[in-house]
């Protein structure tokens, strides 16, 4: 599957839960459909990179592969800071762009969700969002599972946290 159709499925999934969501509250509110529109772009964009890998193939986004190998085990990685011991390259890209990757969940989510309104409840949401991304890479042969990936998003979703509710005590 190429990025563009993992695109397009998220745009019609996203169009059709927005859809009924209007028609269960029997209103849509431009200003509401604007705010969920940066919900939309973390998904799209974290999508972009969890799913196809950061790295360029020939000068395109690399095809996601979807499919159950024989040994899911070889995907999962369970031993945390793992990289720390075992340094690759691109290790510290790696941690970067993990943190980096979830600090905008940190700071929509808040804005969003009027029910995350806490550090803890924004840390919490956005952990359990890494967390399905994760346990959804295991359908991907060519995706690793690792508990530090978990670690390092929600590290980001920590800190752009920290962000939005500092600058909601500092306006009050």
């Amino acid at each position: 599957m190429t990025y563009v159709q993992l695109l397009i499925i998220i745009s019609i999934s996203w169009v059709i839960i927005r859809c009924a969501v209007g028609l269960k509250n029997r209103q849509i509110s431009i200003k509401r459909e604007l705010q969920m529109l940066l919900v939309y772009i973390c998904i799209a964009v974290i999508s972009r990179f969890v799913y196809c890998g950061f790295h360029l193939v020939n000068g395109k986004i690399p095809d996601l592969k979807i499919g159950i190998t024989g040994d899911i085990t070889s995907m999962i990685s369970c031993i945390p800071f793992y990289f720390l011991v075992d340094r690759y390259d691109g290790w510290m890209m790696n941690i970067i762009g993990n943190i980096a990757m979830f600090i905008p969940v940190g700071v929509v989510w808040p804005i969003c969700f009027r029910k995350i309104d806490s550090i803890k409840k924004d840390v919490l949401a956005g952990g359990g969002y890494s967390l399905l991304i994760e346990l959804t890479q295991l359908l991907c042969p060519e995706r690793h599972t690792d508990i530090d990936d978990l670690i390092l998003n929600t590290s980001g979703v920590l800190i752009g946290a920290c962000i939005v509710f500092a600058i909601r005590k500092l306006r009050k």
